[in-house]
């Protein structure tokens, strides 16, 4: 290609021109166009679309609670204070004990039989459920199915009109990052969107035993509970249940639960009621003291604190003290992951688990059997001030009058503010029957290994608490 030159200018050859123009349409009708999609996947220029596609989907949910008006001031399952402060100036102390009052959520169709999902806090309690669908149609719904542990819930209308169920994603797949709308009721302003990304995934608030929340700044306000949050892809990949603030309204911190742990519960929502699998076992986190004291090798996994007599893990020749550090193949990383994996275990399936005794690693298989709810023992003697807790020895009357489960050890009668057993986790109604890997039947005994000690030292305990075991860990003051 030659150039030239002209009053100071550059100019390309004709045939130059044309070899340049041919170069420029290539990279405009191919590279272009390509470089497009990918940044619309990524940044889309607008969710209106997604939304339209979405609405006949998502509902509106009014429910009708019987509240208590004796409850205290700023209670969630008491009178609004305003509506106090009203009776209290105008009517004295006639006011009700009891009254209704209507709350806002939402929900979403997921078949054309009028199955709903939702969250259970929304709809547990009820005197009366309605569901309000795009069209402005009312409906009465019935409780199918709900989940206390994943605050999951499942209603049903009876329609004889044509509903949208809404597709559900893979919220496995999901990345921090990634966009999201949340659909929902806030305030009763329905069917209103927000948007955000995904800004963590797995998260453990401290709601129940199998929290694992995906946690978005799309906001949720209240009214918003139970509405999915979606991809962009027109899925729900969550069902938004829960926010962090100090007010009470949107502070960027909302938390859905997993679509993924809702499908898997569906088939047994259906049927209103929950089963889980168990492995026989009670599980805890791995301390940095309690790996110092048992002399573990690792900080990972979940530790055995106790085996349920012929139980599963008792059959698979798992005892306590043993670290379960691989799960269906899959790694442990804790206590939590293997409760929530376990959980999502078919009842009576053999499993093949890895774990750590000693300086020894095992493999073993164990199968899941049904979950066993623990009914309460009712809580119900010597002061240890260096321990900051109360004792009494374990007698058979105690046994009988309370339905103790075990029939020995020392009963925790009461706890010293701010003592090392507070800070170890104890509570009154713990029974510790072990100290540093000793069983102690008396108080004697416990006394005796109590001046081995020395201040500063740590304790090892074996506590039961409602017939399971865990241990603790408690320092020495004296």
């Amino acid at each position: 290609m030659k150039t030239i030159s002209k009053n100071g200018q550059l100019f390309f050859s004709a045939k130059g021109n044309f070899t340049v123009l041919i170069i420029c349409l290539v990279y405009m009708f191919h590279y272009i166009p390509v470089a497009a999609n990918n940044s619309a996947q990524a940044y889309p220029r607008s969710f209106a679309e997604l939304i339209k596609k979405i609405r006949p989907s998502v509902v509106n949910i009014i429910v009708v609670k019987t509240m208590s008006a004796d409850m205290p001031k700023g209670s969630s399952s008491g009178m609004e204070d305003s509506l106090r402060d009203f009776f209290e100036k105008y009517f004295g102390d006639q006011m009700p004990e009891k009254y209704s009052r209507n709350e806002l959520g939402t929900g979403f169709i997921i078949d054309t039989d009028g199955f709903i999902i939702t969250t259970n806090h929304m709809i547990e309690q009820t005197e009366e459920i309605k569901v309000r669908l795009s069209n402005d149609k009312e409906f009465l719904a019935q409780i199918i199915g709900r989940d206390t542990k994943t605050d999951l819930a499942l209603i049903k209308i009876d329609v004889d009109i044509p509903l949208t169920p809404l597709k559900l994603g893979d919220s496995d797949k999901l990345e921090v990052g990634d966009w999201v709308v949340a659909i929902g009721n806030p305030f009763g302003l329905g069917n209103s969107a927000t948007v955000g990304i995904v800004s963590a995934k797995y998260r453990q608030i401290g709601k129940g035993a199998y929290d694992n929340f995906i946690q978005t700044d799309a906001s949720i306000n209240p009214g918003s509970s139970g509405g999915p949050l979606l991809n962009i892809n027109n899925e729900a990949v969550g069902i938004n249940s829960r926010i962090v603030s100090q007010t009470g309204e949107n502070v960027g911190i909302g938390f859905a639960i997993p679509i993924n742990m809702a499908k898997q519960l569906l088939p047994q929502l259906r049927q209103g009621r929950i089963k889980r699998a168990s492995l026989g076992i009670v599980m805890q986190d791995i301390t940095p003291a309690l790996q110092f004291k048992l002399g573990l090798k690792t900080d990972k996994g979940a530790l055995i604190s106790d085996v349920v007599s012929g139980g599963p893990a008792e059959k698979a020749g798992i005892t306590r003290g043993d670290v379960i550090l691989k799960f269906d193949g899959k790694s442990v990383q804790s206590a939590h992951d293997l409760n929530v994996a376990v959980a999502s275990t078919p009842i009576n399936m053999e499993v093949k688990v890895e774990i750590m005794r000693g300086n020894l690693c095992l493999k073993s298989q164990i199968r899941t059997v049904e979950l066993k709810e623990y009914d309460d023992i009712e809580p119900l003697s010597e002061v240890l001030p260096q321990l900051g807790i109360k004792l009494q020895e374990i007698t058979p009357k105690m046994v009988k009058d309370y339905a103790l489960l075990r029939p020995y050890g020392l009963f925790i009668v009461d706890l010293v503010d701010e003592s090392p057993a507070i800070e170890a986790g104890l509570i009154p109604g713990d029974i510790i029957i072990e100290f540093n890997k000793q069983i102690v039947h008396s108080m004697q005994i416990f006394k005796k290994r109590l001046e081995e000690v020395q201040t500063g030292d740590t304790i090892l305990f074996l506590v039961d608490r409602d017939g399971i075991t865990f241990f603790a860990t408690l320092n020495v003051r004296r």
